[in-house]
Formats: C-alpha cells, structure tokens, sequence
C-alpha cells in the first residue's frame, strides 16, 4: 500500500531512482534530494517494503500569494493507480490558502490536470537546456 507524507526524513538518494524519464539530461538523485529540500511544500508517494519514493510533488512559494508546481512525477510502473490525483490533490489542499497555483505542462497532460481542478491557460517559458541536470 501507497503511503504519502510531506516529511523527507530518512529519504536518501538511494529512494530516488528513476525519475526524470524522458530527460535528455536528468539531474540525478542526488541533485533530486536537493530539489525536494529546497521547496517550499513537498509531498511523497511511498512503497513501505522496500522503502522507496514512487512519486513526488513540489512547489515553490512566497507562502502569501503564488505558488508554482514545478514537478510532478510517478514512477511508470505506478502510474494509472492514482498516485499522481492524490499528491495532485494534496498539494492543492496545502496551498488552498494562496490566491493562484500555477504549473506548466505540455499539452498532452493537459486532461490529466483538468481532472483535479485546473485549467488551461497562456504562459510563457524561458529554459536553460544547458543546467538541466542541475549541476554546478
């Protein structure tokens, strides 16, 4: 059974394998370890036996008006059971006291987000291909 929490005690890079599929140049677990400590909320999907990280959402903040959802990801064997609805679900309910939550996504994941209460709209994006693996 799935357990989800928003603490990162005891997690360790080891926990943080496969993710980013699909990133021509993924930051590896142990950049992915400080992404998840360097967000204002954070919420995990654990398997308890063995102990490892299945999804995680994060959002960065200024904790009075905005939030952004940076990242949203579910390992591909986990997913299409509702994993990523659920931390989806309650990273909004920590951030439902802010006037707007903001994401990015690709037009194909569009529905997805839809299903849990958001909708489309216009933005613009700037991306440094060279930093995205997020080494110094």
């Amino acid at each position: 059974m799935i357990a989800y929490t928003d603490s990162l005690e005891g997690v360790t890079p080891e926990h943080l394998v496969g993710f980013f599929e699909g990133w021509p140049c993924p930051p590896c677990p142990e950049r992915h370890l400080a992404i998840l400590q360097g967000s204002a909320h954070v919420v995990l999907a654990i398997e308890p036996e063995p102990f490892r990280v299945v999804g995680f959402i994060t959002s960065i903040s200024d904790g009075i008006s905005s939030a952004y959802i940076p990242h949203l990801e579910v390992l591909t064997e986990h997913r299409g059971a509702g994993i990523g609805s659920e931390l989806v679900r309650l990273m909004l309910e920590k951030l439902q006291h802010l006037y707007m939550v903001d994401l990015m996504c690709d037009e194909d994941v569009q529905p997805f987000y839809e299903k849990v209460g958001m909708r489309p709209y216009q933005g613009m994006i700037y991306r440094n291909y060279r930093r995205q693996s997020c080494q110094a």
